[in-house]
């Protein structure tokens, strides 16, 4: 409450600024992306992930030899405690990687005892160098327990989206070569989703790390967040509804449809963005890539087919989830894995934002406009 006894009654804080940020700077009527002032479009095609993660965390983009220490750095954290491995047993083989995700990145804490101390500028920035480097082996391990086959170590002589590729689809029975467009492809989409300003699961991170919690616990409590289908899980429901349609001509049929039965589709329209999202520019661009790549444009052009009638049926434009979809599947990528890439990307802004958060930190406790019942009393349960 402020000195006059009100506070603003704002659902979903869609006009309220929680904290002063230098980190992302969004404008939806423009459709403009910056992260520390560097545009979306140029990091993706001028700067790799892991420059971009430097720019994130310490404010500019790097010189080559901060750069190379920097990448130096995540190399040698990408292992994780060969204990870690044994949490995994006890998930079902069928359990959603999220699931495990949540429980095995909140364990790091168990782990990594040198680096809880949320208030301490050295602890967080181990801990941002832990989680941007295993983040890609446990989503990998992830996708390795589902299947029964073995985990695979990282390769030190590999770049960050080829390491996690090598993770993925390689196995101890023989050689595996990383397609380098898929490597590509892979690493624009870590930059594309390293951050986003002050979505849900962000706000969710800096809430954990405003009361003190660890590094770890707040990131765990992020990937729990990014989970729902509004929101990080959002390009694994476009995919469950693209993969329903047998035809470009099928889908505006079968969406025309569900428009009329008043059905959410996925991937269409944002909550800040109000006439592009500068991301989806990009992805289109690298799923039409992926799909030739493929040998076959089915799903690509059902997706192209989607955003045509969506556009000219409600004024609609595609999200960053919605080709992001298609990309995933030509890269061989389960739908289910979907939100566990999206955690490895947005991880590193959800570090910086952990770091922001606790340089001038105010626990973060918002006000509940009451609507509930006027005091009673609490009469016996003999007498009720």
């Amino acid at each position: 409450l402020g000195k006059n006894g009100i506070y603003t009654y704002d659902p979903g804080f869609l006009s309220t600024a929680s904290c002063e940020s230098k980190i992302t700077y969004i404008d939806g009527n423009k459709g403009i992306l910056l992260h520390r002032g560097y545009p979306i479009d140029e990091l993706a095609k001028k700067a790799n992930y892991l420059e971009v993660c430097y720019i994130l965390i310490y404010g500019q983009a790097p010189s080559k030899e901060e750069y190379e220490s920097f990448k130096n750095t995540i190399t040698r954290h990408t292992m994780v405690h060969q204990q870690i491995a044994s949490f995994f047993q006890g998930f079902r083989r069928d359990a959603h990687p999220m699931a495990i995700m949540c429980g095995v990145v909140g364990a790091l804490s168990a782990f990594y005892h040198d680096s809880l101390d949320v208030s301490n500028e050295k602890h967080r920035e181990v801990a941002a160098f832990r989680l941007v480097a295993k983040m890609p082996t446990l989503a990998a391990m992830c996708f390795k327990y589902t299947n029964g086959q073995p985990f695979m170590f990282p390769q030190n002589d590999l770049g960050y989206a080829e390491n996690f590729l090598h993770m993925m689809f390689a196995t101890p029975c023989e050689k595996y070569e990383v397609n380098p467009t898929v490597a590509k492809a892979m690493d624009v989409i870590f930059t594309l989703h390293a951050d986003h300003e002050q979505n849900a699961s962000t706000t969710t991170v800096r809430l954990a790390g405003s009361s003190g919690a660890n590094p770890f616990a707040c990131i765990a409590a992020g990937i729990a967040s990014l989970w729902g289908p509004a929101h990080g899980g959002a390009n694994e429901a476009a995919m469950d509804m693209i993969q329903t349609f047998t035809s470009p001509a099928d889908a505006k049929i079968q969406m025309a449809g569900m428009l009329e039965r008043k059905e959410k589709i996925m991937g269409f329209g944002h909550a800040i963005y109000r006439t592009s999202d500068p991301r989806n520019v990009i992805i289109k661009k690298w799923s039409e890539k992926l799909a030739h790549e493929h040998g076959d444009t089915a799903l690509y052009d059902i997706s192209v087919a989607c955003e045509e009638f969506m556009w000219d049926s409600k004024k609609l434009f595609c999200n960053a989830d919605f080709f992001h979809a298609s990309a995933y599947h030509f890269m061989g990528i389960p739908t289910k894995l979907f939100p566990p890439i999206f955690v490895c990307s947005r991880l590193t802004g959800w570090a910086a934002h952990i770091m922001e958060q606790r340089t001038n930190n105010r626990i973060i406790r918002p006000s509940a406009d009451y609507i509930g019942a006027e005091p009673r009393v609490v009469t016996p349960i003999s007498e009720r």
